[in-house]
């Protein structure tokens, strides 16, 4: 279920809402569970089993992990459950590529490549993140950094909460342990959920969708010409942050409706002077996960220059292949690290660094954007035609099917990301005038949402 469609706004959130709020506390967390699986299963009921599984293994091996005597016990348990929910993420996500590519080898070799069986698997919507969850928390009481769930209810609730359940942010059980068994519900922070939940579906439905008009521009199956690529890179790199955005400000107005506060999980990325400032920026919970649970235990920068510059391009890759199991995702993680790694080498002494902030955030924009060639393409023949495209051109004829207004508005996005208060400034900023201009952004939000589809968010693929 998408948030940014009729089903999920005049549908299903006013019954869930209001069934929260009429129960008595005691069976909030109750319906909250029930409400987040029928969201989850709505379009596929089999993979709540999978959910299910995931959030049992995990909460019963965390909990035995936690009753262990020895040392040896604890870390026992603790690799049975970070096995179990990266099984889950590998199989789903890995298994059809590495039979794809086993079945390659073979035929290279001169063997039969039926000798390894083609898969087709669906990818369960927004496995990336609940398995990243739970892997969280298991880590997290084995470090001795939070304590386990005091019900099962509440983990399997923490695991499943819709707001975030299928794109982020990534929240830890320890940041809203307290919300879990306690919430706390005001006018004030549903006045401001309602705020942030109005903003996001602006930025989908008038946005994100809008620029997402212009990307098969420059991605589609002929060369895009220099036009056409610049046309559909741009559009996607507003694309993909309005969308984005979009769903990180619903995701933590939701939250707030139902008495959770969710990180900031998107932080205007392209305001950044530099590449390891973009991934303080870009989405944050992520960016944390990956530092936290694999960038330092890998031995961080607290080992010899070396080591900083390989353990940056070993999370960099996984965190490429984490979005997809292809090799546009792989290069698109090892350009980001290599980013990170010269940056981290050259300290004051990199180019960037030397450059005045505005003309340094618009290198680091165009950095950026290279890398969303990669991340937007299908594969490494159309990522090579697009790049070529922009940097080699043959032709420059206007592409046919852009509308001339997108020429326009390409422009007005940029400015709106670089200049414009974001949604954490404009949402904390209450005032009559803000009130009115957002209830006609909203308006206009639901008029689209009711006269045109609406698209799914990018991040739910991954």
């Amino acid at each position: 279920m998408v948030f940014s469609t009729q089903i999920f706004l005049l549908w299903f959130l006013p019954i869930a809402l209001l069934g929260y709020y009429a129960l008595p506390v005691r069976f909030r967390t109750l319906w909250l569970t029930a409400t987040s699986y029928l969201f989850y299963g709505w379009a596929r009921p089999e993979y709540c089993l999978l959910l299910l599984g995931v959030t049992v293994l995990s909460y019963v091996a965390t909990a035995r992990m936690d009753a262990a005597t020895t040392p040896a016990v604890r870390r026992r348990w603790l690799v049975a459950s970070v096995t179990i929910s990266l099984g889950a993420l590998g199989f789903f996500k890995y298994a059809g590529m590495l039979a794809t590519w086993l079945r390659t080898t073979l035929g290279w070799v001169g063997l039969s490549p039926d000798a390894v069986p083609a898969l087709s698997i669906v990818l369960p919507i927004g496995i990336s993140f609940f398995t990243f969850q739970a892997i969280s928390y298991t880590v997290d009481v084995y470090r001795g950094h939070g304590r386990p769930a005091r019900r099962f209810l509440e983990y399997a609730s923490y695991i499943a909460l819709f707001p975030q359940l299928i794109a982020g942010p990534i929240v830890r059980y320890e940041w809203i342990e307290h919300d879990l068994h306690s919430r706390q519900h005001s006018w004030g922070k549903a006045w401001l959920g309602l705020r942030f939940l109005g903003f996001g579906l602006a930025k989908k439905a008038l946005l994100a969708d809008t620029f997402a008009l212009g990307v098969p521009a420059g991605f589609g199956p002929e060369d895009p010409g220099f036009v056409g690529a610049w046309v559909g890179t741009l559009s996607y790199t507003l694309q993909i942050y309005f969308d984005f955005s979009a769903y990180s400000d619903m995701a933590v107005g939701l939250g707030l409706l139902l008495g959770f506060r969710f990180p900031k999980n998107f932080d205007s990325p392209y305001r950044s002077a530099s590449i390891t400032e973009f991934w303080r920026r870009w989405h944050i919970s992520l960016s944390s996960f990956l530092r936290d649970y694999l960038y330092i235990p890998l031995g961080g920068n607290q080992r010899t220059a070396v080591r900083t510059y390989v353990n940056l391009m070993i999370v960099m890759v996984l965190g490429g292949l984490w979005h997809g199991a292809s090799i546009v995702f792989l290069l698109w993680g090892f350009w980001h690290g290599a980013l990170l790694a010269i940056e981290r080498a050259l300290g004051d002494r990199h180019p960037l660094a030397r450059l005045p902030r505005p003309l340094a955030i618009g290198v680091t924009t165009l950095l950026a954007m290279i890398g969303w060639v990669l991340f937007r393409a299908e594969d490494l023949t159309m990522a090579a035609r697009v790049l070529g495209a922009m940097f080699w051109p043959s032709s420059f004829a206007l592409p046919a099917l852009v509308h001339p207004a997108l020429y326009a508005l390409l422009p007005l996005g940029f400015a709106v990301c670089w200049w414009a208060p974001n949604s954490w400034e404009w949402a904390h900023r209450a005032s009559w005038g803000r009130a009115v201009s957002q209830a006609v952004l909203i308006a206009l939000s639901l008029f689209t949402v009711l006269a045109y589809a609406q698209s799914p968010f990018l991040y739910f693929q991954f």
